[in-house]
């Protein structure tokens, strides 16, 4: 389905786009605009910018942008119409049915089709383990202390030891094999023909937040490699903005969440009432794993195995979260190994209470660091402190920064005076080193632009920038220049709605302007167009004298284009261009 642009402004101006990304970044005022890590790719120092006047985001260092609706779109991993429809359903507006639209509709109905024939194995996997051959896996699950009304809560399964079971049955339902290997539920390999991705395996349903299955965990009966194997990823399932049992754990009203390794470990303190427990998808803690779970809560107590990876495990979260907001606590586990063993053998009221005395994430890191150097060694002890003080360079509030120096310091018997001198010194030196990268990739991003063709799009894109933020310059030029004379179709369109909406009376809407281009790849250039700045440091007059510049160079590049157009018969045509082209120096204007 698709809807009229006057349904889609409505959803896009009821919903601010501050409003929209901050459950996903973490965003800082910074002037008119917010800053952020980019949530679409790695990175250190904010360069993700939200501008609130024109209702749009854009990052310089991947490139990606939009507005509120692409973002939507790009994080969720959403349609255009879906996008509609989470944003309206957001805001309460109620959507109209529309028109058909071939290329959402046909997206649109692979994912309702995923949703279905998920649903329908993991039917085929709940009966399975009720079944003749689910006594073994079953005896597994009650042995591992599951009651037979926690197995039916998760949804919990069985896949037989036939390589085919689960094809033949969805074949049967009248499944294509074509569907079947694009939910990657089975596997065509030349030689061997289909068979099931998943067989002699207790079925562990991969929930969204709505509690549709969207993937499965199996864990291997008897000897096998590996022992845990995940569904891979498909158009419903992207294992980075999951985590396992957060469809319950988002009902729980605990301010907190319990953050585990595995699936067990879910289930097992769910069963025994910590329903606010969480777990990442067979991969490490993920940004955007973060970022969900900082849309319900902003403390998390990561309940991580006690042994030497999941300390390592830990103490690569313990950043990640932080850097979504989130407050960070580490449960003492020993002299057991995980939350499932410790629930097992000293029950509800001794996790309760580790729960309390839950240790400062801060101080958890210490006491690793700690391990590496000998205190009793000056020299130890000084490389000691040093890798502190670079750790303290992290606190970016100050006052935070100032508690943990002093809390250091009188831990260590070390001035508070000369390990502040210390932080300041490691942070000025990384802060230069940033400034080098970062002067760097501006250098590679100028150096990737310095061609002819990149060079006119840079000016088409200034141009256009301009006159969004200024539409009284369009007077000035509207006899000049039009919008055939921009480089691309992409830009000749914005040109086209820019300049249309000024003759309106309007000023331009950019958020508007995004909204028209259904390809995420579209809005993300559109967006880009609108970052374009002049230096701040020039002063008017060569701020004027560029803005003539740019237009002559937009103008010529058109009647060049226009010229390679002309029939070579039409002398008088060409003549006319040429005189033209001869005669655009001398405008003023």
């Amino acid at each position: 389905m698709f809807y009229s642009e006057e349904i889609i402004d409505e959803v896009r101006e009821k919903n601010d786009i501050v409003d929209v990304i901050s459950p996903y970044v973490r965003l800082t005022k910074r002037g008119a605009n917010y800053v952020g890590l980019c949530p679409f790719h790695n990175e250190k120092t904010p360069s993700f910018s939200v501008n609130t006047g024109r209702q749009s985001f854009h990052c310089f260092g991947c490139g990606v942008g939009g507005n509120s609706i692409s973002f939507v779109m790009k994080y969720e991993n959403l349609t255009f119409t879906e996008a509609i429809k989470q944003m309206a359903d957001r805001v309460g507006i109620n959507l109209p049915e529309e028109h058909d639209n071939p290329e959402s509709g046909r997206r649109a109905d692979l994912r309702t089709r995923l949703f279905e024939i998920y649903k329908e194995a993991a039917k085929f996997y709940y009966f399975q383990l009720r079944g003749d051959y689910g006594e073994y896996p079953m005896s597994y699950l009650k042995g591992r202390g599951l009651t037979d009304k926690t197995i039916n809560d998760f949804g919990l399964g069985y896949a037989l030891k036939s390589s085919n079971a689960l094809y033949n049955y969805l074949k049967s339902k009248g499944y294509s094999d074509e569907l079947m290997i694009k939910a990657e539920l089975v596997v065509f390999k030349e030689g061997r023909g289909i068979f099931d991705m998943f067989w002699n395996r207790v079925i562990f349903p991969i929930m969204d937040i709505n509690s549709k299955v969207i993937a499965f965990g199996g864990r291997v009966m008897g000897e096998g490699e590996p022992k845990y194997l995940n569904s891979k990823e498909t158009d419903i399932f992207n294992k980075r903005r999951n985590l396992y049992g957060l469809n319950f754990a988002k009902h729980s009203r605990k301010s907190y969440m319990l953050l585990c390794e595995g699936y067990m470990d879910v289930i097992a303190l769910h069963q025994a009432g910590f329903t606010n427990s969480v777990a990442s998808l067979g991969t490490a803690l993920t940004e955007e794993q973060a970022r969900l779970i900082a849309r319900y809560v902003k403390e998390v107590m990561i309940t991580y195995d006690s042994d030497g990876a999941g300390v390592k495990a830990a103490l690569r979260a313990i950043p990640i979260l932080k850097s979504a907001g989130i407050r960070t606590k580490i449960l003492k586990l020993a002299p057991f190994k995980d939350p499932d063993e410790l629930i097992k053998n000293s029950g509800y009221e001794e996790f309760e209470e580790r729960i309390k005395n839950a240790e400062n994430s801060f101080n958890f890191e210490l006491s690793n660091i700690e391990k590496g150097f000998d205190l009793s060694e000056p020299e130890g002890k000084t490389e000691f402190l040093n890798k502190v003080a670079e750790r303290l360079t992290d606190f970016e509030e100050e006052l935070e920064r100032e508690n943990y120096i002093a809390a250091v310091a009188e831990k260590y018997f070390v001035s508070k005076e000369t390990l502040t001198k210390l932080v300041n010194k490691i942070g000025g030196a990384r802060e230069i080193r940033e400034a080098y990268k970062d002067a760097g990739e501006k250098i590679k991003r100028n150096n990737k632009i310095n061609t002819a063709d990149e060079g006119l799009l840079k000016t088409n894109r200034f141009l256009l920038s301009i006159i969004a933020d200024k539409p009284e310059l369009y007077l000035r030029i509207k006899d000049i220049v039009s919008a055939k004379d921009f480089v691309t179709s992409l830009y000749k369109d914005v040109a086209d709605r820019i300049f249309k909406q000024i003759e309106a009376g309007k000023k331009p809407n950019i958020a508007e302007i995004i909204s028209r281009y259904e390809s995420a790849e579209d809005q993300a250039l559109v967006a880009a167009i609108f970052e374009e700045k002049f230096e701040t440091e020039i002063d008017e007059k060569e701020r004027d004298k560029a803005f003539k510049e740019i237009v002559i160079k937009v103008r010529r590049a058109g009647l060049a284009e226009e010229m390679k157009s002309v029939d070579i018969k039409d002398m008088a045509r060409f003549m006319e261009i040429t005189k033209m082209q001869r005669e655009l120096s001398k405008l003023d204007f």
